[in-house]
């Protein structure tokens, strides 16, 4: 990683216009100082609207004039997503943008007075002064098609989100309405167990039926396959000493009736997304070739990419790592020792990521568990199992890194190359 703390303060000369602004919904605040800390002007208040923002241009470059500064440097929280809009407006304006660390934010805050007050105006004060020290970040902000994975996938997110909440309020419905269902079906997701949702849910309706009249809706629904007149008769034996709530049957057909068009829409929602997110992929250099390692898919990589964006904006695969707060900390002093583990910061979706994607490859790809193997049980610094599996996910970062920036195929002989083996001496 090239890009020091040095580079970063030599980037704060005399000439430089420091700009510290505290993000909020509505209003933001901007002060200005120079690279020695002095303040020029007076807090600047604007809100978060097209005039708003115009007026925060024509501040600068009246300040900018009268203190006779070359360029400009403006740094800020990521607050949430209300930054978003007044970065794109100052990258529009080609003004330097860089981010700073919400945590720094919140223990530098007392330097000055050595108060812990909290308030806009003094937070933006804090927030230039860490930028005139160099304490600040480049952000990395997707554009075109990475910006477009990016949308795709925290979509497709949320709309797992959802699924779940929906499956958690049908295994709900069911606990309290036909808790005897499952012993039926082992999963109510399948296509049969769906279709009996949808056109008889109550055991009252199904006790009432015939066994041929169940399998020939099953019939209509298109399943000819798993399930018979033998599934029929349980699910009539089932209903019939079934000792689910009768109360509140015609409210309670209505809920199961919403609950299964929203899982059902959801799924199709989720196909088509996914369509969408591989043809995106397909536009994107070095994709096919992450692709070629064993045990990695479409949405793993789908994923990374969008968490990371274009693989050309890191010099190293050290800062991916650093992204991912996969990077190791440790807390000693004087004689001791203190146990080392990942920082955590950066992007927890990208961590997760990876971690998920560990588990798999260590069963499915042979190098990886072949390296898992070795990391438990070598004899100097084994490792344990979860220890293991993080140092996987950094050699993932590593491999998926050479692949989609040299656009090779993954050699599975390379990544054993960590594994080291006893010589061997011939007898005499």
């Amino acid at each position: 990683m090239n890009y020091t703390q040095n580079k970063k303060i030599k980037q704060i000369k005399s000439t430089t216009l420091v700009i510290g602004i505290d993000i909020a919904k509505k209003q933001h605040v901007a002060r200005a100082q120079n690279y020695r800390g002095i303040e020029y002007d007076k807090p600047l208040k604007f809100k978060n609207t097209q005039n708003g923002l115009e007026r925060l241009l024509n501040w600068i470059k009246k300040v900018k004039i009268e203190n006779e500064k070359e360029e400009v440097v403006i740094g800020m929280e990521p607050t949430g997503h209300y930054w978003l809009n007044i970065a794109q407006f100052i990258t529009e304006e080609e003004i330097k943008l860089v981010l700073v660390n919400p945590h720094h934010v919140k223990k530098s805050k007392e330097l000055d007075d050595n108060n812990p007050t909290k308030n806009d105006v003094k937070d933006a004060k804090v927030i230039a002064q860490l930028v005139k020290d160099g304490r600040f970040s480049e952000p990395n902000i997707p554009e075109g098609i990475y910006a477009e994975m990016r949308v795709a996938m925290t979509h497709k997110e949320k709309l797992t989100q959802d699924l779940t909440r929906v499956k958690n309020r049908v295994m709900r419905w069911l606990d309290i309405y036909f808790p005897e269902f499952n012993e039926v079906f082992k999963d109510w997701t399948g296509k049969a167990a769906l279709a009996t949702l949808k056109y008889f849910p109550y055991p009252d309706q199904i006790a009432k039926m015939e066994a041929e009249e169940i399998v020939a809706k099953w019939r209509e629904e298109g399943i000819k396959r798993g399930v018979g007149i033998k599934r029929a008769k349980k699910l009539k034996k089932a209903a019939v000493r079934s000792i689910g709530v009768t109360e509140g049957f015609k409210m309670g057909k209505e809920e199961i009736s919403y609950h299964i068009k929203q899982y059902c829409f959801i799924n199709e929602e989720l196909e088509v997304l996914m369509e969408k997110v591989e043809k995106l992929l397909e536009k994107i250099p070095g994709v096919e070739k992450m692709l070629t390692v064993d045990g990695v898919g479409v949405k793993t990589i789908a994923g990374f990419i969008s968490e990371v964006g274009d693989l050309w904006d890191y010099e190293h695969p050290k800062q991916i790592i650093s992204l991912a707060g996969l990077n190791l900390k440790e807390n000693s002093s004087g004689k001791h020792k203190g146990e080392t583990k990942i920082t955590k910061r950066g992007r927890p979706k990208l961590r997760a990521l990876l971690y998920r994607v560990a588990m798999p490859l260590v069963a499915q790809n042979d190098e990886f568990r072949q390296l898992h193997k070795y990391y438990t049980t070598r004899r100097e610094n084994p490792l344990k199992k979860k220890q293991s599996l993080i140092v996987l996910c950094c050699k993932l970062i590593r491999v998926l890194f050479t692949l989609g920036r040299k656009q090779v195929e993954y050699d599975g002989k390379k990544m054993l190359n960590d594994i080291k083996r006893p010589n061997v001496k011939n007898a005499a």
